[in-house]
Protein backbone atom coordinates (compact mmCIF):
# COMPACT_ATOMS: atom_id res chain seq x y z
CA UNK A 1 0.00 0.00 0.00
CA UNK A 2 1.42 3.00 -0.96
CA UNK A 3 1.84 6.19 1.56
CA UNK A 4 0.64 9.31 0.20
CA UNK A 5 1.71 11.44 3.75
CA UNK A 6 4.22 10.96 6.17
CA UNK A 7 4.94 13.12 8.82
CA UNK A 8 7.56 11.85 11.46
CA UNK A 9 8.97 13.72 14.50
CA UNK A 10 7.42 17.22 13.90
CA UNK A 11 7.27 19.73 16.27
CA UNK A 12 6.07 23.63 16.18
CA UNK A 13 6.69 26.11 18.91
CA UNK A 14 4.45 29.45 19.27
CA UNK A 15 7.06 31.09 21.45
CA UNK A 16 6.48 28.92 24.81
CA UNK A 17 3.38 27.35 23.14
CA UNK A 18 4.50 23.44 21.64
CA UNK A 19 1.45 23.15 19.59
CA UNK A 20 2.76 19.78 17.80
CA UNK A 21 5.08 17.60 19.49
CA UNK A 22 6.76 14.85 18.11
CA UNK A 23 3.83 14.53 15.83
CA UNK A 24 3.96 10.84 13.84
CA UNK A 25 1.04 10.42 11.27
CA UNK A 26 0.99 8.13 8.10
CA UNK A 27 -1.66 7.87 5.51
CA UNK A 28 -2.05 5.47 2.94
CA UNK A 29 -4.07 6.12 -0.71
CA UNK A 30 -7.49 5.37 -0.89
CA UNK A 31 -8.27 6.44 2.64
CA UNK A 32 -10.76 8.92 4.09
CA UNK A 33 -8.69 9.57 7.45
CA UNK A 34 -10.16 10.95 10.16
CA UNK A 35 -8.25 13.85 12.13
CA UNK A 36 -10.15 14.26 15.55
CA UNK A 37 -8.67 16.27 18.25
CA UNK A 38 -10.23 19.25 20.80
CA UNK A 39 -9.76 22.44 20.63
CA UNK A 40 -6.30 23.32 20.69
CA UNK A 41 -5.12 19.86 19.89
CA UNK A 42 -2.88 20.96 16.76
CA UNK A 43 -5.26 19.87 13.87
CA UNK A 44 -5.26 23.46 11.97
CA UNK A 45 -1.37 23.34 12.85
CA UNK A 46 -0.79 20.29 11.33
CA UNK A 47 -2.49 20.89 8.46
CA UNK A 48 -0.52 24.35 7.87
CA UNK A 49 2.36 22.76 7.81
CA UNK A 50 1.33 19.70 5.78
CA UNK A 51 0.30 22.36 2.93
CA UNK A 52 3.74 24.36 3.56
CA UNK A 53 1.66 26.99 5.19
CA UNK A 54 3.65 27.06 8.53
CA UNK A 55 7.40 26.45 9.18
CA UNK A 56 8.54 23.96 11.84
CA UNK A 57 11.10 23.48 14.07
CA UNK A 58 11.71 19.75 13.98
CA UNK A 59 11.04 16.67 11.78
CA UNK A 60 9.81 15.81 8.27
CA UNK A 61 6.96 16.11 5.96
CA UNK A 62 6.57 13.91 2.76
CA UNK A 63 3.99 13.56 0.16
CA UNK A 64 3.76 10.90 -2.73
CA UNK A 65 7.08 10.18 -1.06
CA UNK A 66 8.87 13.57 -2.11
CA UNK A 67 9.69 15.86 0.44
CA UNK A 68 6.77 19.10 0.82
CA UNK A 69 8.43 22.69 0.76
CA UNK A 70 6.65 25.44 0.13
CA UNK A 71 8.08 25.73 -3.44
CA UNK A 72 7.41 22.32 -4.44
CA UNK A 73 4.61 23.17 -6.80
CA UNK A 74 4.51 19.31 -8.41
CA UNK A 75 3.39 18.40 -5.27
CA UNK A 76 1.17 21.40 -4.79
CA UNK A 77 -0.74 20.77 -8.03
CA UNK A 78 -1.70 17.27 -6.61
CA UNK A 79 -3.46 18.99 -3.22
CA UNK A 80 -7.01 20.39 -2.85
CA UNK A 81 -8.04 22.01 -0.17
CA UNK A 82 -11.51 22.90 1.86
CA UNK A 83 -11.08 24.86 4.93
CA UNK A 84 -13.83 25.96 7.50
CA UNK A 85 -13.66 29.37 6.46
CA UNK A 86 -15.44 29.97 2.59
CA UNK A 87 -12.91 31.65 0.37
CA UNK A 88 -14.95 32.44 -2.63
CA UNK A 89 -15.07 35.54 -5.15
CA UNK A 90 -18.04 37.40 -4.55
CA UNK A 91 -17.21 39.46 -7.51
CA UNK A 92 -17.75 36.18 -9.86
CA UNK A 93 -20.45 34.23 -10.45
CA UNK A 94 -20.66 30.61 -9.15
CA UNK A 95 -19.18 29.64 -12.70
CA UNK A 96 -16.76 31.93 -12.78
CA UNK A 97 -15.44 31.38 -9.17
CA UNK A 98 -14.74 27.52 -9.99
CA UNK A 99 -12.99 28.30 -13.43
CA UNK A 100 -10.72 30.96 -11.49
CA UNK A 101 -9.06 28.18 -8.97
CA UNK A 102 -9.20 25.51 -11.62
CA UNK A 103 -7.21 27.43 -14.11
CA UNK A 104 -4.51 27.67 -11.29
CA UNK A 105 -3.56 24.44 -11.72
CA UNK A 106 -5.38 23.23 -15.19
CA UNK A 107 -3.53 25.96 -17.92
CA UNK A 108 -5.41 24.30 -21.00
CA UNK A 109 -9.14 26.17 -21.15
CA UNK A 110 -10.74 23.04 -23.34
CA UNK A 111 -9.88 20.50 -20.09
CA UNK A 112 -10.53 23.39 -17.93
CA UNK A 113 -14.15 24.37 -19.05
CA UNK A 114 -14.55 20.26 -18.78
CA UNK A 115 -13.07 20.37 -15.13
CA UNK A 116 -15.35 22.79 -14.20
CA UNK A 117 -18.38 21.46 -15.95
CA UNK A 118 -18.04 18.28 -13.92
CA UNK A 119 -17.23 19.98 -10.68
CA UNK A 120 -20.58 22.00 -10.90
CA UNK A 121 -22.66 19.13 -11.59
CA UNK A 122 -20.57 16.86 -8.65
CA UNK A 123 -21.91 19.65 -6.40
CA UNK A 124 -25.06 19.93 -7.43
CA UNK A 125 -25.05 23.53 -8.53
CA UNK A 126 -26.35 23.01 -11.88
CA UNK A 127 -29.20 25.37 -11.53
CA UNK A 128 -26.81 27.93 -9.47
CA UNK A 129 -24.27 28.38 -12.14
CA UNK A 130 -24.56 31.95 -12.61
CA UNK A 131 -25.39 32.88 -9.52
CA UNK A 132 -23.40 35.49 -7.14
CA UNK A 133 -22.50 34.14 -3.73
CA UNK A 134 -24.05 36.65 -1.49
CA UNK A 135 -27.30 35.12 -3.23
CA UNK A 136 -26.34 31.81 -2.08
CA UNK A 137 -27.29 29.28 0.75
CA UNK A 138 -25.09 28.58 3.78
CA UNK A 139 -24.91 24.68 2.22
CA UNK A 140 -24.97 25.62 -1.39
CA UNK A 141 -22.09 28.26 -0.79
CA UNK A 142 -20.25 25.38 0.93
CA UNK A 143 -20.72 23.21 -1.97
CA UNK A 144 -19.52 26.25 -4.40
CA UNK A 145 -16.33 25.87 -1.59
CA UNK A 146 -15.98 22.48 -2.31
CA UNK A 147 -16.23 22.45 -5.73
CA UNK A 148 -13.74 25.42 -5.82
CA UNK A 149 -11.09 22.91 -3.90
CA UNK A 150 -11.60 20.09 -5.93
CA UNK A 151 -12.09 20.69 -9.59
CA UNK A 152 -8.50 20.00 -10.60
CA UNK A 153 -8.78 16.80 -10.07
CA UNK A 154 -6.29 16.28 -6.60
CA UNK A 155 -5.13 13.48 -5.73
CA UNK A 156 -4.98 14.51 -2.29
CA UNK A 157 -7.97 16.40 -1.17
CA UNK A 158 -7.81 17.89 2.75
CA UNK A 159 -11.11 19.07 4.22
CA UNK A 160 -11.58 21.24 6.98
CA UNK A 161 -14.92 21.25 8.77
CA UNK A 162 -16.87 21.22 5.49
CA UNK A 163 -20.32 21.07 6.92
CA UNK A 164 -19.93 23.90 9.82
CA UNK A 165 -23.49 25.51 9.75
CA UNK A 166 -24.81 23.90 7.04
CA UNK A 167 -28.61 22.51 6.73
CA UNK A 168 -29.21 18.56 6.90
CA UNK A 169 -29.61 18.12 3.42
CA UNK A 170 -26.68 20.10 2.04
CA UNK A 171 -24.77 18.06 4.83
CA UNK A 172 -25.70 14.61 3.29
CA UNK A 173 -25.07 15.85 -0.26
CA UNK A 174 -21.07 16.94 0.77
CA UNK A 175 -20.70 13.80 2.58
CA UNK A 176 -22.08 11.27 -0.58
CA UNK A 177 -19.63 13.57 -2.94
CA UNK A 178 -16.97 13.19 0.05
CA UNK A 179 -17.34 9.22 -0.42
CA UNK A 180 -17.88 9.33 -4.08
CA UNK A 181 -14.27 11.39 -4.42
CA UNK A 182 -12.87 8.49 -2.62
CA UNK A 183 -13.96 5.83 -4.45
CA UNK A 184 -12.98 7.71 -7.83
CA UNK A 185 -9.23 7.92 -6.18
CA UNK A 186 -8.58 11.08 -3.72
CA UNK A 187 -6.98 10.34 -0.87
CA UNK A 188 -8.83 12.01 1.89
CA UNK A 189 -7.92 14.00 5.38
CA UNK A 190 -10.96 15.04 6.83
CA UNK A 191 -11.67 17.04 10.43
CA UNK A 192 -14.97 17.62 11.75
CA UNK A 193 -16.84 18.27 14.86
CA UNK A 194 -19.63 16.23 14.12
CA UNK A 195 -18.20 13.01 15.12
CA UNK A 196 -21.11 11.02 13.45
CA UNK A 197 -19.63 12.31 10.59
CA UNK A 198 -15.99 10.54 10.97
CA UNK A 199 -17.99 7.70 11.84
CA UNK A 200 -19.89 6.95 8.76
CA UNK A 201 -17.37 8.30 5.90
CA UNK A 202 -13.73 7.16 7.53
CA UNK A 203 -11.66 4.56 7.29
CA UNK A 204 -9.03 5.11 9.81
CA UNK A 205 -9.13 7.57 12.32
CA UNK A 206 -6.40 9.66 14.61
CA UNK A 207 -7.28 11.04 17.51
CA UNK A 208 -4.88 14.38 18.95
CA UNK A 209 -4.30 15.97 21.77
CA UNK A 210 -1.56 18.58 23.31
CA UNK A 211 0.21 18.33 20.02
CA UNK A 212 0.48 14.32 19.88
CA UNK A 213 -1.27 11.86 18.42
CA UNK A 214 -2.87 9.47 21.12
CA UNK A 215 -4.72 7.26 19.38
CA UNK A 216 -5.02 5.84 15.59
CA UNK A 217 -7.20 2.71 14.32
CA UNK A 218 -10.28 2.25 12.63
CA UNK A 219 -13.38 2.98 14.28
CA UNK A 220 -13.86 -0.38 15.85
CA UNK A 221 -9.97 -1.08 16.55
CA UNK A 222 -10.53 2.75 18.69
CA UNK A 223 -13.50 1.45 20.62
CA UNK A 224 -11.96 -1.60 21.53
CA UNK A 225 -9.10 0.66 23.26
CA UNK A 226 -11.66 1.83 26.03
CA UNK A 227 -12.66 -0.12 29.13
CA UNK A 228 -16.88 0.94 28.53
CA UNK A 229 -17.93 -2.14 26.25
CA UNK A 230 -21.90 -1.76 26.93
CA UNK A 231 -23.70 0.89 28.00
CA UNK A 232 -27.36 -0.35 29.56
CA UNK A 233 -30.70 1.82 30.80
CA UNK A 234 -33.32 0.87 32.23
CA UNK A 235 -36.25 2.95 33.24
CA UNK A 236 -37.22 2.15 36.60
CA UNK A 237 -39.78 4.13 38.81
CA UNK A 238 -38.03 3.11 42.05
CA UNK A 239 -34.62 1.51 42.83
CA UNK A 240 -33.56 0.96 46.44
CA UNK A 241 -29.50 2.20 47.26
CA UNK A 242 -29.07 -1.52 48.45
CA UNK A 243 -30.36 -3.11 44.82
CA UNK A 244 -28.24 -0.29 43.49
CA UNK A 245 -25.22 -1.78 45.45
CA UNK A 246 -25.50 -5.28 44.46
CA UNK A 247 -26.23 -4.33 40.77
CA UNK A 248 -22.78 -2.75 40.78
CA UNK A 249 -21.34 -6.11 41.94
CA UNK A 250 -22.47 -8.07 39.12
CA UNK A 251 -19.51 -9.42 36.91
CA UNK A 252 -18.78 -6.94 34.32
CA UNK A 253 -20.27 -4.01 35.65
CA UNK A 254 -18.00 -1.54 36.97
CA UNK A 255 -20.19 1.77 37.07
CA UNK A 256 -23.73 2.00 37.71
CA UNK A 257 -26.04 5.08 38.37
CA UNK A 258 -29.85 5.80 39.40
CA UNK A 259 -30.70 9.20 38.66
CA UNK A 260 -34.26 10.52 37.55
CA UNK A 261 -36.08 7.40 37.33
CA UNK A 262 -33.25 5.85 35.24
CA UNK A 263 -30.67 3.30 35.42
CA UNK A 264 -27.31 3.29 33.58
CA UNK A 265 -24.96 0.21 33.99
CA UNK A 266 -21.81 0.65 32.35
CA UNK A 267 -19.85 -2.51 31.58
CA UNK A 268 -16.32 -3.54 30.83
CA UNK A 269 -16.71 -6.35 28.96
CA UNK A 270 -18.34 -9.83 28.97
CA UNK A 271 -21.69 -11.13 27.73
CA UNK A 272 -25.34 -11.46 28.86
CA UNK A 273 -24.96 -8.26 31.45
CA UNK A 274 -28.41 -7.20 30.37
CA UNK A 275 -29.60 -10.67 30.69
CA UNK A 276 -28.02 -10.51 34.02
CA UNK A 277 -29.47 -6.94 35.33
CA UNK A 278 -32.82 -7.80 34.34
CA UNK A 279 -32.88 -10.90 35.87
CA UNK A 280 -32.18 -9.42 39.18
CA UNK A 281 -34.70 -6.66 38.68
CA UNK A 282 -37.09 -9.42 38.07
CA UNK A 283 -35.99 -11.55 41.10
CA UNK A 284 -36.97 -8.11 42.77
CA UNK A 285 -40.47 -7.18 41.28
CA UNK A 286 -39.51 -4.38 40.40
CA UNK A 287 -41.47 -3.00 37.47
CA UNK A 288 -39.12 -1.88 34.38
CA UNK A 289 -40.01 0.61 31.68
CA UNK A 290 -38.29 1.21 28.43
CA UNK A 291 -35.12 -0.76 28.32
CA UNK A 292 -31.86 0.61 26.21
CA UNK A 293 -28.58 -1.60 25.52
CA UNK A 294 -25.98 0.25 23.48
CA UNK A 295 -22.68 -0.38 22.36
CA UNK A 296 -19.60 2.43 22.95
CA UNK A 297 -19.69 4.87 20.09
CA UNK A 298 -16.44 7.04 18.74
CA UNK A 299 -17.56 10.20 20.89
CA UNK A 300 -16.76 7.56 23.88
CA UNK A 301 -13.73 6.92 22.82
CA UNK A 302 -13.18 10.42 22.65
CA UNK A 303 -13.86 11.37 25.87
CA UNK A 304 -12.22 8.59 27.76
CA UNK A 305 -9.24 9.02 25.70
CA UNK A 306 -8.97 13.02 25.99
CA UNK A 307 -11.51 13.72 28.73
CA UNK A 308 -13.06 16.21 26.81
CA UNK A 309 -16.14 16.97 24.59
CA UNK A 310 -15.28 17.16 20.80
CA UNK A 311 -17.32 20.38 20.61
CA UNK A 312 -16.30 22.85 23.48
Amino acid sequence: MNTVVNIENLVKRYKELLALDHLNLSINEGEIFGLLGPNGSGKTTTINCLLSLLSYDKGTIEIFGQPMSPDNYDIKRQIGVVMQDVAVFNELTVKENIECFCSLYVKDKTLCRKYVKEAIAFVGLEDFANFYPKKLSGGLLRRLNIACGIAHKPKLIILDEPTVAVDPQSRNKILEGIVELNKEGATIIYTSHYMEEVEQICTRIAIMDKGRRIALGTKEELIKMIKKSEIITIELPVLADEDLAQISRLPHVYQADYKDHTLTILCDGGKHNLVRALNYLQEKDLAIGHVYSQLPTLNDVFLEITGKALRD
